[in-house]
């Protein structure tokens, strides 16, 4: 009987060490860190203009109309909803696949008035991994750049100078693709006004 009184009380002693190790200093250890470090990642990267919450950062958002620089399409629920993140799921040879990115591409010529022959980046017309993501490519920028400096009553150089601006190249030189975060893009366009 002692024998499981010393496993018992070995197993309870395990159980509150890692308990407070996992449920306590980690947690509080990460949180330091992330504070320390990078504070406005940590918060949530909100946006505010004029004392009211835009958004944040690093989630996607949908903007409408012709003087905003618009994202790749979501596939999380009705348009970047973080509660169902997630990627469409369809492969390569889904008709229904093919068939939304013919519908998203004749949309997307349509409103940025291009030619048929005019090649459509791929984050134009298929949406992220996450469906949440707030980044296009800087072509895809460049497409639209017409359509936003006519709306916005600006220069086309002076678009593509924002545009320039927002440019992010590879991170560390080598990982990923040169991006622009629209959402910060947006952002600032509406605050230079």
């Amino acid at each position: 009987m002692t024998k499981y009184i010393r496993e018992f009380r070995t197993a309870l002693v395990a159980t509150l060490v890692l308990a407070v190790l996992v449920c306590g200093v980690y947690p509080m250890l990460v949180f330091g860190l992330a504070q320390g470090l990078f504070p406005e990642n940590a918060n949530g990267s909100i946006l505010i203009n004029n004392g009211k919450v835009m958004g944040s950062s690093l989630i996607g958002q949908e903007f409408s109309g012709p003087q905003y620089f618009h994202p790749r399409p979501s596939a999380a629920g009705a348009g970047y909803d973080p509660l169902r993140s997630g990627g469409s799921n369809l492969g390569p040879l889904s008709k229904k696949l093919i068939g939304t990115i013919r519908q998203r591409a004749i949309h997307y010529r349509m409103e940025n008035d291009l030619n048929p022959d005019v090649k459509i980046p791929a984050d134009a017309v298929t949406a992220s991994a996450s469906g949440l993501d707030p980044h296009i490519s800087p072509e895809n920028a460049l497409l639209q750049a017409p359509r936003v400096a006519k709306a916005r009553g600006r220069s086309e150089e002076a678009v593509r100078m924002a545009i320039a601006a927002h440019t992010k190249g590879r991170d560390l030189g080598v990982f990923g693709e040169p991006r622009i975060n629209i959402v910060m893009l947006n952002f600032d366009l509406d605050r230079s006004r």
